[in-house]
């Protein structure tokens, strides 16, 4: 790939896949952020706050922007700094869909807030709206959750530390909850397919068109582990975060726009055993949450 890119961060999980794959093609890939974190090999350092750019960027000309920014400050700011640009990505969330709104979730679905997800996914909503206002050329994806090598988030990690400590799996109710996945990887061959393809679109969905219940996707986490999950139902009012990674609550994207770009995705065994495999290792880049010793300290003696 003969392009010149920019990618906000670098340095953690999204961006420093998007970072590592575009220059595994051969961009130019420039990172921006603080230099607090270790940096990828074969990407440039831009050295700065990205709240407080002044004219760093000012001498750069991009062929695109591929931007992880949380809110419309982040975009606004950014936007304000840069240089030339031809292409530019936010990668926003799923999160901008308003949790009473009809399934699945379409990119004509109206945004707005969304009790689960709160503040998260307004300030993403406020991030689509500054780069539409100031750039209608460019583009937006929005992902369910996101999994795979590098995930710094204690979801499929977790379920690992279940079975590695061969563990008894507190399920949430009868554990037919659906989630949405998508590979960390086709992400990033998304991303490339816009930048090559430019379609006249401008909003995507992305996603598995798949949805698999909680339980199997349990069953998945330990089975690339080599185990089998001995599961004990939750059927307790218990907020469902203090013993399992994700909320209590299903939605599903509708994904055909994506599917027409990119006509694959990474099967979702293959890609747990790649996550699990990078795991194995890199146990420590994981930020981890008191689920387990909550299930210790409260559900133990569930039957």
């Amino acid at each position: 790939m003969n392009k010149k890119i920019l990618i906000t961060g670098g340095t953690v999980f999204v961006s420093r896949c998007l970072a590592e794959y575009f220059a595994g093609l051969g961009a130019e890939v420039y990172v921006l952020n603080r230099n607090s974190r270790a940096q990828s090999e074969g990407v440039r350092l831009i050295c700065a706050d990205r709240h407080k750019l002044g004219n760093i960027l000012r001498g750069y000309e991009f062929d695109a922007v591929i931007d992880t920014g949380y809110n419309a400050e982040d975009a606004r700011l950014l936007l304000d700094g840069l240089g030339g640009y031809e292409d530019y990505i936010l990668i926003s969330s799923s999160a901008v869909y308003p949790e009473y709104a009809a399934q699945p979730f379409t990119e004509e679905t109206q945004v707005g807030a969304n009790k689960i997800w709160g503040k998260y996914g307004t300030d993403k909503i406020g991030a689509e709206a500054a780069l539409m206002e100031r750039f209608p050329g460019g583009y937006i994806i929005r992902p369910p959750y996101l999994y795979g090598q590098m995930n710094n988030v204690y979801r499929e990690a977790f379920v690992f530390d279940c079975a590695i400590n061969d563990r008894d799996f507190y399920l949430p109710g009868d554990g037919e909850m659906k989630l949405q996945f998508f590979h960390i990887h086709d992400l990033c061959r998304f991303a490339e397919i816009l930048l090559e393809k430019k379609p006249q679109r401008h909003i995507f969905n992305v996603g598995n068109r798949d949805t698999v219940s909680v339980r199997e996707w349990v069953e998945m986490c330990y089975g690339v582990a080599g185990k089998k999950p001995r599961f004990r139902n939750v059927y307790e009012d218990i907020p469902q975060r203090n013993y399992f990674c994700f909320y209590d609550y299903e939605y599903y994207l509708e994904v055909s726009r994506q599917y027409g770009l990119m006509g694959d995705v990474k099967p979702l065994e293959r890609g747990l055993t790649e996550a699990f495999e990078w795991y194995k290792n890199n146990s420590d880049k994981v930020v981890k949450k008191p689920l387990i010793e909550y299930i210790d300290n409260n559900l133990s003696g569930l039957s």
